[in-house]
């Protein structure tokens, strides 16, 4: 008895050090690093949860905006940090694309992060300015076959979910039409609604209004399915079947996070979306909420990696 009181005892500091560094642990903020510029769509969507996950948690949580490299500095950021769950990555479709798009990655896509959920995903729409005379996707391919190369796509940025929906689209029909690079959405897109370029892969929360308003002509949309938003626009699948290309984003904590404390944090993330209000801010970005598992995640992840690499060799896509 007295042996044990004394191993007790000479265990009880570094005991005491222990419980003191995960009390700090748990009352630091929590930081969600975005690859992304303020007031875009990954930007919004991590604003958006932030907001609930930390009221669920009982916890600060701050987005801090890295931009650059198409996501891989935020990505590198948390590949580094510590697994304690205080920092975290809203993630995007780049980070499949990014696997092969870039010759060398300062972290493994897969073994230094731990998949908390898939937050949401965003089908594009593939619109043309309304001069164009075709009238729906069938027409837009015997169009572009019979005249190869006199279409063209303006590209917001080059590696993009966007970018490569397009040349998934030209992969798949054998259509022949030249990518005009932007650089950025917006230019991109007000070039199509000036009738300066033909065709564009652009966010459904992008173009709806100018859509709605007649200004651009709404061919096909990239999800498996037509939309609710859109329901006379029919899938581009119904006439390319197997043909599906939707932006996704991600909630990701470093590689080798502690179990327990990734499914707390994941079980958060996944009401926070459920909510009302996020559910609806999601849907008004032209976002569809998933949250899904983490085992549900890491899956679809692993088979992001593969299904992107066909595309971006086709494209030839290099990093900007």
């Amino acid at each position: 008895m007295i042996q044990r009181r004394h191993l007790l005892i000479a265990l009880s500091p570094g005991l005491a050090v222990l419980h003191s560094a995960d009390a700090r642990a748990q009352s630091a903020p929590i930081r969600i690093l975005v690859g992304a510029p303020a007031g875009g769509s990954t930007d919004t969507l991590a604003r958006t949860l932030s907001i609930e996950l930390g009221r669920l948690l009982g916890r600060t949580v701050i987005v801090e905006n890295r931009p650059g490299a198409g996501g891989n500095i935020a990505a590198d950021a948390v590949a580094k940090a510590p697994p304690d769950g205080n920092t975290l990555l809203m993630s995007f479709t780049s980070h499949a694309i990014n696997a092969s798009l870039y010759k060398t990655l300062p972290f493994d896509p897969i073994k230094d992060f731990t998949p908390l959920t898939c937050v949401a995903t965003s089908p594009s729409v593939l619109v043309a300015n309304p001069s164009l005379p075709a009238k729906d996707v069938r027409e837009l391919i015997a169009l572009a076959k019979a005249q190869p190369g006199k279409l063209n796509f303006a590209i917001g940025a080059v590696g993009s979910s966007l970018h490569l929906a397009g040349d998934a689209f030209k992969m798949q029909s054998g259509a022949y039409i030249v990518n005009i690079p932007y650089r950025g959405t917006a230019p991109a897109l007000q070039d199509v609604l000036a009738g300066q370029v033909d065709l564009m892969f652009a966010a459904v929360g992008n173009a709806q209004a100018q859509i709605r308003a007649g200004k651009l002509k709404a061919l096909g949309v990239t999800s498996a399915k037509r939309l609710p938003a859109f329901p006379d626009v029919p899938a581009i699948a119904e006439v390319l079947p197997g043909y599906e290309s939707s932006a996704w984003f991600g909630l990701f904590g470093p590689g080798q996070m502690n179990p327990e404390l990734a499914k707390r944090i994941s079980d958060a993330a996944r009401q926070a979306i459920a909510t009302p209000d996020v559910k609806k801010r999601l849907e008004h970005e032209g976002a569809v909420p998933v949250g899904n598992s983490p085992e549900e995640f890491a899956r679809f992840v692993q088979a992001e990696i593969p299904r992107w690499a066909k595309v971006v060799q086709f494209s030839g896509a290099k990093p900007e």
